[in-house]
């Protein structure tokens, strides 16, 4: 393979493998060097095994998920977002389905078919994918890429795709490797820390409830930044709640999380309020207990309050207002009632810390945008060598969003770099 028309991808996920059927659609030679013994890994777990591909918001609003760092994604986003996605994968053979929330999954719910498709695109393509293969180093002369440093070996290339992932699920093979090759080019790494992922609570309430699968619940996040001179900072949110052993999962506390993981690494305190009655303020949930308790005022309050919230916290909330479990309803005084309404609608946790890379989705930080040209993907700091997906600093919350960058960002540096 000639130096001058081989493009070489490292990482064989989502953006690597997109960036090289891109690259090779483009006419280009392309070699993939993928660490693990197998390609996308991560593809096949993500989305709960479902593969979550994209979501079909608006694009003003899918950029909204990104926050500040959104707006970098208009021009990879403009070049290929979810319409393209979907036809993509619909013209090759795979049947979708979208559900609720605009989520696009696979017609299957299998996330392995999603991987299949692009593997026989890309062999169609005559694509090489080389596996068990790390690269230790980037060649770089006069900062322009050489090539790469792979099994020891030198692999010559005057383009260099990193797409290897970022920190989350190291397992797939996303270890963290390509910010190394991105700092040894010059780039600035924003620090990395995971990203939608559980959080550590303090007691034994969760660890009690473990297990219990809450819906349709609010939980309202409050920060204590009190040392700095300002109240508590306070974010809502609404959704399914898991609680673990350890704490909170589900995707209402994934979304909250990286607000949490930034707040106690900078030290401050961080409290979680369930409120398992969301949809009715304080005085809607007493006229609502008033009414179900003088409807079924001689029955115990333990089998009232089993239509009111799931089983497995009745005997806890009974314990918790001090409420006897065979008094009947109609006993019940205004006071014990009170009692219970603001019991429902605040059920606070503490948050003590947060679960590892091991179980985070994706990974907060990485290789600075700034340094990143947003029309091809190309690296600033060092000609030919270009950037994609997780390794860069952009990070949404669940629903599609991260997996649609990773696929844009790989797309539209595939046909950059194909263009010699």
């Amino acid at each position: 393979m000639d130096k001058q028309k081989r493009i070489i991808v490292v990482g064989g996920g989502a953006a690597g493998l997109m960036a090289a059927g891109q690259a090779a659609e483009a006419g280009a030679e392309v070699l993939v060097l993928e660490k693990m013994k197998l390609p996308g890994r991560k593809i096949c777990i993500s989305g709960k095994g479902r593969c979550n591909l994209t979501n079909i918001a608006e694009l003003s609003d899918f950029i909204s998920h990104f926050g500040r760092s959104g707006k970098f994604l208009r021009q990879p986003f403009n070049a290929f977002f979810s319409t393209e996605l979907i036809d993509f994968f619909e013209s090759h053979g795979l049947a979708l389905v979208k559900e609720r929330g605009g989520r696009v999954f696979p017609a299957s719910g299998k996330a392995p078919e999603v991987l299949k498709t692009m593997q026989q695109w890309l062999t169609g393509l005559g694509v090489s994918i080389r596996t068990d293969s790390r690269v230790e180093s980037l060649m770089i002369q006069d900062g322009r890429i050489q090539g790469v440093i792979c099994n020891g070996n030198a692999i010559p290339g005057n383009r260099v795709i990193l797409a290897t992932g970022g920190a989350s699920y190291p397992a797939t093979g996303s270890s963290g490797d390509g910010y190394r090759l991105a700092e040894a080019a010059g780039h600035t790494v924003i620090p990395i820390r995971p990203g939608l992922v559980p959080v550590e609570t303090r007691g034994n309430l969760a660890y009690e409830l473990a297990g219990l699968h809450l819906r349709n619940v609010g939980v309202r996040l409050l920060i204590d930044v009190q040392r700095r001179g300002k109240k508590k900072k306070k974010t809502d949110g609404f959704g399914e709640l898991l609680f673990m052993k350890y704490g909170l999962s589900g995707p209402i506390i994934l979304t909250l999380s990286n607000e949490i993981v930034d707040a106690l690494r900078a030290g401050s305190g961080v409290e979680l309020v369930l409120d398992l009655k969301p949809a009715l303020n304080a005085q809607k949930l007493d006229n609502r207990l008033q009414r179900d308790f003088c409807k079924r005022n001689k029955e115990s309050m333990d089998s009232v309050l089993r239509g009111l919230i799931p089983r497995e916290m009745v005997a806890m909330c009974l314990g918790e207002t001090e409420i006897d479990a065979h008094r009947l309803a109609g006993e019940v005084r205004a006071k014990e009632r009170k009692r219970l309404c603001l019991w429902l609608k605040n059920i606070p946790f503490t948050v003590t810390g947060y679960r590892g890379f091991k179980e985070a989705i994706i990974t907060n930080g990485g290789i600075d945008v700034r340094e990143v040209d947003p029309h091809t993907m190309e690296s600033k700091c060092c000609s030919g060598l270009y950037l994609t997906g997780e390794l860069l600093d952009l990070q949404a919350d669940t629903g599609g969003y991260n997996l649609q960058a990773a696929f844009s960002t790989g797309w539209q540096a595939g046909r950059a770099a194909a263009d010699l």
